[in-house]
């Protein structure tokens, strides 16, 4: 409406022979009145409506900006956390690493202990084995050689000493025999 006002007095202005170049204090004073009822107008208009879509723009913007900080803020932490957790994964590895391995240095060195028992139980089971044979064989051989002896002696003193003499040799032969 005021454009085709504008446009019919402009219009108007030519067809009266006004050339728009010249200075006219009744053209400069209507296109003052005009610049300020379009500015009036624009304000009431299309200022607002303009000014609050900039706005909302402007609050679209910072609210993104802040999200987007916020979320890198977020993003740091969980990578600082994830840092963390793969150092504390790290260590507790490596303690587990480090109790395996003095726990299979404490069970290895128990197995060789028991081997080791083991091992000197059987060789002092089998010491105490060849000591029992030998004392057994011992006596076996002592108990012939005496009765070798004893047969030999009898034989030669069958003729020169009763029994009851011979008794009493073969007593004593015994008990020497004995006490070595």
């Amino acid at each position: 409406m005021l454009i085709s006002f504008i446009l019919a007095n402009t219009y108007a202005l030519l067809l009266e022979g006004i050339n728009l170049i010249e200075v006219n204090p009744g053209l400069v004073f209507w296109t003052v009145i005009t610049f300020v009822i379009l500015l009036f107008v624009l304000k009431k208009v299309a200022w607002k409506p303009i000014l609050t879509a900039l706005g909302q723009r402007e609050t679209a913007i910072r609210e993104s900006l802040e999200k987007a900080e916020k979320a890198q803020e977020e993003a740091q932490k969980v990578l600082e956390e994830n840092k963390a957790n793969i150092s504390k994964a790290e260590e507790e590895s490596k303690k587990i690493i480090e109790q395996s391995r003095t726990f299979a240095q404490k069970l290895k060195d128990q197995m060789l202990q028991e081997t080791k028992e083991q091992a000197q139980k059987m060789i002092s089971d089998a010491q105490a084995e060849i000591d029992r044979k030998r004392e057994a064989s011992f006596e076996e051989l002592k108990s012939q050689v005496a009765e070798i002896a004893i047969n030999a002696a009898e034989k030669l003193l069958r003729e020169k000493i009763n029994k009851a003499e011979n008794k009493k040799i073969i007593d004593r032969y015994l008990e020497e025999i004995n006490k070595n």
